[in-house]
């Protein structure tokens, strides 16, 4: 498909991360003929640093600002990662395309002086200090190892790196699809993946959000040329499980849904109540059934 001489700007928040996903869109576009400018915009959730992400009391902290510049026309597209994207969407606007998933999974990066093979789950020492700015990875990990500390950790992901480097934190949480987009080279930690059925990712983690106005004639073209159909599916079967438990990036929750042979299985993991953590596990054909199912079983 040839789209010749069709001008459209593209608006990102501006850390690395978000930068090499914006490169990674634009390169698809431009590639179709699209002539392409970027625009770096600032979110709430990058100026507010000295606060748990819990504790900013909105959703959308990444994606507002954003979107604000979409209603103003000030940019055409935008390039979120979708589990920042809020279950409500602002009148105007729509997701036109959700690209193929990364990696969904979490890796715990370990300063090697932490790290301990023996762990109880995790291969940490006793006593290890976690920095994490995400409630589910929280509370998953105090859930399944109480003889370690959780910390509040904000900032892109050089800053966190240095962070642990420097011994301020024995490990942190780095999403795996991140990692690889920015080709990180980890080799002066020990690197845990973990298992995305077991320790459960943010909805959509992995995947790309790509925003437009809905009076954009241009939206079906990126569609055609971003979208993956099983990434969009497995997408909105974990949103749906995140909608009906009242949504919000500050939710202790994780959704993972996966495809295998005309089998959908749906992983969802719930910290509402610290003393009962709940992990729930479906699997069928019928995806809306399966939602149902694992909402009722966890008794919310």
């Amino acid at each position: 498909m040839m789209i010749m001489n069709q001008a459209i700007k593209i608006g990102a928040r501006g850390s690395e991360l978000a930068q090499v996903q914006v490169r990674w869109v634009g390169n698809i576009l431009q590639s179709a003929g699209m002539k392409l400018h970027s625009t770096i915009i600032k979110t709430h959730g990058d100026t507010v640093l000295d606060k748990p992400l819990s504790e900013l009391g909105r959703q959308g902290v990444f994606t507002k600002e954003i979107e604000d510049a979409l209603f103003r026309r000030e940019i055409d597209l935008a390039v979120h990662s979708f589990k920042d994207v809020a279950i409500e969407r602002p009148k105007g606007l729509e997701i036109v395309a959700i690209t193929k998933r990364e990696d969904p999974a979490d890796l715990l990066i370990v300063h090697k002086s932490e790290f301990d093979p023996n762990g109880d789950v995790f291969p940490l020492k006793e006593g290890a200090v976690i920095g994490t700015s995400a409630i589910r990875r929280a509370r998953q990990l105090l859930a399944l190892r109480n003889n370690i500390t959780v910390k509040d950790l904000r900032g892109n992901v050089p800053t966190r790196l240095k962070k642990l480097s420097n011994n301020e934190y024995s490990a942190i949480f780095l999403a795996a699809a991140g990692v690889s987009r920015l080709g990180l080279d980890l080799s002066d930690f020990k690197v845990e993946r973990l298992e995305p059925s077991a320790f459960i990712p943010s909805p959509g983690q992995g995947a790309l959000a790509i925003e437009m106005r809905k009076d954009d004639d241009r939206g079906e073209a990126v569609r055609e040329l971003l979208n993956d159909d099983l990434t969009a599916r497995a997408a909105q079967i974990e949103r749906s499980v995140l909608a009906k438990m009242g949504g919000g990036c500050s939710l202790p929750l994780g959704a993972y849904a996966e495809y295998d042979d005309e089998i959908w299985s749906l992983h969802c993991f719930w910290g509402g109540d610290i003393s009962n953590p709940l992990w729930r596990s479906a699997s069928g054909t019928d995806s809306g059934k399966l939602i149902s199912t694992v909402i009722a079983s966890l008794n919310v």
